[in-house]
C-alpha cells in the first residue's frame, strides 16, 4: 500500500472500532491521552512492593521496575488464576496497569485476542449468532502463535467446550476480560455500568465461569471492558490481585471488511514488546482470522517472535 492508503485504512479501522465498541468492546482505551496506560511495567512478585516509583492518574499508576518475575506452576487448580508473573500494586494500592513492555529491546510481541460477549446475548447465539470464532484458535494453533484471550464469563458459559480447549491447550493463556462485558468506569462508549461492589463480584464471577468449563491456562490479567478505567475502576479491582491489561497497537479489526486494512495497521503500529489488542468474536470481527494470516508471516519475516503476554511482563 502506498502511504497515503495505510493512513486512510488506519482511520477507516480506528472509526469502525470505535463504533463498535457497544456491542464488542476491546477499544481505543481510556477516552484521555489516546486511551492507553502511561507505562509499560517491569514484573514483580504478586506480593505487594514498597518504593514504588510514578504516581496514579486517569491512565492508571506507574510500575515498579526491576523485579522479578514468579513462574507459573506446572499444575495449576482447574480455573484459579494462575501464578504467572504479575506487577507490583501502584501507589496507594491501586491495581497495576500494563500496556507494553517498553523495556524491551528484542523484537517479542504479544498478540490478544477479546472474546466478549454480554449477559444478554444468549438469544442471539441461540438463534445462530457466532460470538465464537474457532477458525482463527485453529490458524494459531496450526501457525504456532502464543497467544492470550481475554475472555469474558459469558463467553466461557456459552462455548465452554471452547474455553476448556483454550484453557488446556499451553499455545493460550485465558485472561480475565469481566464476566458480562459491563463498563467499569462511566462514560463507556454506552456501556452499561457497575458501580464498586458489582465490579469486583464481575472479577469473581468470569474467574468461576472459567473454573466451571474446565480451563487451567488462567492467568491472573484483567482487561477492562471497551478499555475504559480510572483510580475508582483500579481501587474497585485491587483486592483481585490482578494485573490491568491495555494495549499500545489498535487492530481495528472490530467490524472491519478489509484484512488487509487489519494486517497493515497492526504491521504499520508492532514495535519491540507490543501488545496487540483484537477480536475472538466472528459476529464483531469477520476478517481477524484472515488477517492473521498476513500479519503472523510478514513479523516473522520482519524478525519478531509471538510471545503470551506473562511472558512480555515476566521478562
Amino acid at each position: 500500500m502506498t502511504i497515503s492508503l495505510r493512513r486512510t485504512a488506519a482511520v477507516a479501522a480506528l472509526a469502525a472500532l470505535s463504533a463498535a465498541l457497544t456491542a464488542c468492546g476491546g477499544g481505543t482505551g481510556t477516552p484521555d491521552a489516546g486511551g492507553r496506560a502511561r507505562m509499560g511495567a517491569s514484573a514483580s512478585t504478586s506480593a505487594p512492593a514498597t518504593g514504588q516509583s510514578g504516581s496514579p492518574d486517569a491512565a492508571g499508576p506507574s510500575g515498579t521496575p526491576g523485579a522479578s518475575a514468579t513462574p507459573q506452576p506446572a499444575t495449576p487448580q482447574p480455573g484459579a488464576p494462575g501464578r504467572a508473573p504479575t506487577i507490583a500494586p501502584g501507589p496507594n494500592g491501586l491495581t497495576p496497569v500494563f500496556d507494553r513492555a517498553k523495556q524491551r529491546t528484542d523484537k517479542t510481541v504479544a498478540l490478544t485476542f477479546d472474546a466478549d460477549m454480554t449477559s444478554d446475548q444468549g438469544p442471539r447465539a441461540a438463534d445462530g449468532e457466532h460470538f465464537d470464532n474457532p477458525q482463527l484458535i485453529s490458524t494459531l494453533r496450526t501457525l504456532k502463535v502464543p497467544s492470550t484471550v481475554f475472555m469474558t464469563g459469558r463467553w466461557a458459559e456459552q462455548y465452554p467446550d471452547q474455553a476448556k480447549s483454550i484453557g488446556t491447550d499451553p499455545n493460550f493463556e485465558i485472561a480475565n476480560h469481566s464476566y458480562s462485558h459491563h463498563a467499569f468506569k462511566s462514560p463507556c462508549y454506552g456501556l452499561p455500568a457497575l458501580d464498586e461492589a458489582a465490579a469486583r463480584a464481575d472479577v469473581d464471577r468470569a474467574f468461576e465461569a472459567f473454573r466451571k468449563a474446565g480451563a487451567v491456562n488462567t492467568v491472573p490479567y484483567f482487561r477492562f471492558p471497551g478499555g475504559c478505567y480510572d483510580d475508582q475502576a483500579l481501587r474497585a479491582i485491587s483486592t483481585a490481585k490482578v494485573t490491568a491489561v491495555q494495549w499500545d497497537v489498535v487492530s481495528g479489526d472490530a467490524f472491519a471488511k478489509d484484512p488487509d486494512a487489519v494486517a497493515e495497521q497492526v504491521l504499520a503500529g508492532v514495535k519491540p514488546g507490543s501488545v496487540v489488542v483484537m477480536h475472538c468474536t466472528r459476529s464483531a470481527a469477520p476478517v481477524t482470522e484472515e488477517a492473521i494470516r498476513k500479519i503472523v508471516p510478514e513479523l516473522r519475516k520482519r524478525g519478531y517472535r509471538f510471545v503470551k503476554v506473562s511472558e512480555l511482563i515476566g521478562k
